[in-house]
């Protein structure tokens, strides 16, 4: 198996993207390529290990790319464009076999534009979306759109339903997981267009295309446990995925200051350690890696732009866990079937 990562992508690049890769290299059985500049990995690699990359480890790569996409670049331009970018010599190598999955903590926009155009889409899927994974109550929570796809429509809602369904089934083992559609309240009468008709054009389909559709479902809610899965739009998405983040390390910082606060808290605070480490760790977004884009024919997955090393590594091995489990692979089989009984 072969990881492609895009070392120049990301608020902390190209450090963050190789100090990850050297991390995670003894704790996976791929080979992971460094795409990006050959000279400036080559030297970041000497400068922090004091050795060459070839002595580090043989599964340890580098293929060059002269090219970087920024994060202001508008994404189809630099795409068509910049044919030499670190983002696009990854994809170009995904698509010809070259490797088996794509990382990259770049231009999310330019990442969709890429996967599609570059990749291409499973058959019967208008528009790939980000899968991203949260903690939930005993359990997780999959967003979908989690940022790719600002401005959707119905059907689009209804794919990413239909997508998530299929993901959690095939990837986790989740029988009939429970989809619910992000709104401000349950009633199918509230929300916007978009939400209403999404609403209704779920409750039509489910059935036939096996979804498991639980309703409008309130932010208050989604961490309950109970969902599985909850469908919006990639702007709302974004906004509920980045919120929650935050509201996790707020909720981080604000328990380790109370426990450090003066003597007698921390002395209270050493039997509580052990769960205190347990509840710190399930907030960390950090350990849930990046989200998988699903609807592309091949494994594209998107690490947050503001990747630390520790992230890059854990988004390494989450991405050969996407490969052996043949998350795609699964998704284009079922799309397959579902294309043969409507021809």
């Amino acid at each position: 198996m072969k990881i492609i990562l895009d070392a120049m992508g990301g608020d902390n690049a190209p450090d963050a993207n190789i100090k990850g890769a050297v991390n995670a290299i003894n704790k996976v059985k791929a080979e992971v390529v460094l795409v990006g500049k050959e000279e400036v990995i080559r030297g970041k690699i000497k400068e922090f290990y004091g050795k060459e990359i070839e002595e580090i480890s043989a599964r340890l790569k580098i293929k060059n790319a002269t090219e970087t996409i920024e994060m202001e670049d508008v994404p189809t331009m630099a795409i068509k464009h910049k044919k030499d970018s670190s983002m696009v010599v990854g994809f170009r190598m995904l698509k010809e076999d070259k490797g088996d999955v794509f990382i990259s903590a770049g231009n999310s926009g330019a990442l969709l534009t890429g996967a599609t155009l570059i990749v291409g889409r499973i058959k019967g899927i208008d528009r790939p979306a980000l899968a991203g994974i949260l903690p939930a109550y005993h359990s997780q929570l999959l967003l979908i759109d989690a940022g790719s796809n600002t401005n959707c429509k119905p059907i689009n809602l209804l794919q990413f339903a239909q997508m998530s369904s299929i993901y959690l089934r095939n990837t986790f083992g989740i029988e009939h997981p429970a989809i619910g559609l992000l709104n401000i309240g349950t009633e199918e009468t509230k929300g916007n267009d978009l939400v209403r008709e999404s609403y209704q054009l779920l409750k039509e389909k489910s059935k036939e295309l096996d979804i498991n559709f639980v309703g409008n479902v309130e932010g208050r809610d989604a961490f309950s446990g109970k969902i599985d899965a909850i469908v919006t739009d990639g702007f709302t998405g974004n906004v509920f995925l980045k919120t929650t983040e935050g509201l996790g390390k707020f909720v981080k910082i604000s328990m380790k200051e109370s426990f450090m606060k003066n003597i007698l808290s921390k002395i209270l605070a050493i039997p509580s350690l052990p769960a205190i480490k347990r509840f710190s760790k399930m907030m960390d977004y950090k350990s849930y890696g990046g989200a998988l884009f699903l609807g592309v024919k091949k494994p594209v997955v998107k690490a947050h732009g503001s990747s630390d090393e520790l992230l890059f590594e854990y988004t390494i091995k989450q991405a050969e866990k996407f490969v052996e489990n043949k998350a795609v692979d699964k998704m284009i089989e079922e799309f397959q079937k579902e294309q043969k009984q409507h021809d």
